[in-house]
């Protein structure tokens, strides 16, 4: 029990300590405990009753649980600071992509400590696939991307605390198959495909002023290309020149404003994740020209060099690629045949990739960011309630819809692009067929908790169990 902690905490220094208790008390979820342990042992303790702070405490938690009491639902107000589940301190989210044919704007976020996603009420106005994802202070930057007719130079901001969508100032080109990054406050957007051309061109975003302006090119035209930031310079690798599957990467050093050309990975890869991860830049997946692979490489900085890592679970492009829990999370994207809704994650210590929970909703050109830090004390109001599964039931509609994916996921032939349509199909989720009838209920989840292997669906419950939810308080 938690207050069993703060006891011995103050037991080690009373005189210094005894009167943080109405602090500790605070940060207590006294709501969860039961009314007669609360009786017998919080509130008589010494503590708590010399301290004149902490009986305003006292007296609320006794009504909140008398009121549990007599509802009989030990979690029954989610608007009570007292009883509500932490908010995770990181969360992924998911946003948009490509899925039956059309374009989305689903939203989903997923806490590795529960392994579950839950899809949020919050959704876009418009859809988007093929855009890019980066966050700042709690808010979801959505940049560019391609709805199956229009390719967009607009951007749009999520404030995950406010829930509030809103527009900031358009790129100065169109972008799909964009790839952003987020270094020093300032948000930048790398090539793409303008509905014409792949773009060597790059453009920044300052905040403060809500302009992008235009830096220095890269080396390369690259669409389909992936980014990333280490040690203060911004990493991007493969991508689709209009005519071949890249292997080259390059970085963008700010001091300099300058872009300067690194060891060529070992394949070529379009439609690669790329992120940094201990101290290395990891490229997976991704198309060759000739399949989609699930092989994967790191770059070491120092010593100038690739190395092959452990092969991926599935072969996929197009998918999204974030680092929560210390751990690379790859997830959805395309196999060559259909789009599809698995998760994985890389454990670099191990070497090891894991199995995941699965995605509501089968898609590819998705894009994903991690939100870190977000507030446990904001107002019940800010809160909602979600079940695991499926939730409002929006979950379980999006799945079957995405199971009878027939999907073309190549926006250029959507545009009439000539000569370049054939070719951007190594860009894309192209032809997808009607095979996505397994039933995945079933699938293993490996986990570094456990010897040996057992169903997913008894680990989500048994660590739902363990948390004292059936559920997830998200500010969504």
């Amino acid at each position: 029990m938690v207050f069993d902690a703060v006891i011995r905490w103050i037991d080690h220094n009373p005189e210094a300590r005894k009167q943080e208790i109405a602090r500790l008390l605070n940060c207590i979820r006294l709501g969860i405990i039961t009314t007669r342990t609360f009786i017998e042992k919080v509130k008589p303790h010494k503590y708590v009753k010399e301290c004149e702070s902490a009986k305003s405490i006292v007296v609320e938690a006794l009504r909140l649980l008398c009121d549990l009491d007599w509802d009989d639902q030990r979690t029954a107000d989610p608007g009570n600071r007292m009883s509500r589940p932490r908010v995770p301190h990181e969360l992924l989210f998911v946003v948009g992509g490509w899925s039956g044919g059309t374009p989305t704007n689903l939203v989903e976020v997923y806490d590795t400590k529960a392994d579950s996603w839950v899809v949020s009420r919050h959704h876009d106005v418009g859809a988007r696939a093929y855009h890019g994802c980066v966050t700042m202070d709690h808010c979801i930057f959505v940049i560019g991307g391609f709805d199956g007719v229009e390719y967009f130079n607009s951007c749009r901001v999520f404030n995950v605390v406010t829930k509030v969508w809103s527009e900031i100032a358009p790129m100065n080109s169109k972008r799909c198959y964009v790839s952003v990054a987020e270094l020093d406050g300032l948000i930048y957007a790398m090539g793409g495909f303008d509905g014409q051309l792949r773009l060597n061109s790059v453009e920044r975003f300052n905040r403060k002023t809500n302009q992008w302006s235009f830096i220095t090119t890269m080396n390369h035209r690259r669409s389909d290309a992936r980014a990333t930031t280490m040690g203060g310079r911004i990493y991007i690798c493969g991508g689709f020149n209009g005519q071949e599957c890249l292997n080259t990467s390059e970085y963008f050093d700010p001091s300099t404003s300058q872009w300067t050309l690194i060891s060529p990975m070992r394949n070529r890869r379009s439609g690669v994740g790329v992120i940094a991860y201990n101290g290395m830049i990891y490229a997976l997946g991704g198309f060759n020209g000739i399949t989609r692979m699930n092989t994967g490489e790191r770059y070491c900085p120092t010593k100038k060099t690739w190395s092959t890592i452990p092969e991926m679970y599935s072969p996929r492009s197009n998918f999204a690629i974030e680092v929560i829990d210390d751990m690379i999370f790859v997830i959805g994207g395309f196999n060559g045949v259909t789009t599809i809704f698995n998760v994985e994650c890389y454990d670099s210590k191990a070497d090891e990739w894991y199995d995941a929970h699965d995605l509501s909703l089968y898609r590819s050109a998705l894009s994903a960011c991690v939100v870190r830090g977000l507030p446990n004390e904001e107002d019940g109001k800010n809160v909602e309630w979600e079940e695991n599964g499926d939730g409002d039931g929006t979950a379980a509609a999006a799945t079957t819809a995405g199971a009878d994916d027939n999907e073309d996921d190549d926006d250029d032939d959507d545009d009439n692009d000539d000569d370049d349509d054939d070719d951007d199909d190594d860009d894309d989720d192209d032809d997808d067929d009607d095979d996505d009838d397994d039933d995945d209920d079933e699938r293993v989840f490996r986990t570094r908790a456990h010897s040996g292997t057992v169903s997913r669906r008894n680990v989500q419950s048994i660590q739902c169990e363990g948390r004292g939810f059936k559920g997830h308080w998200l500010l969504l």
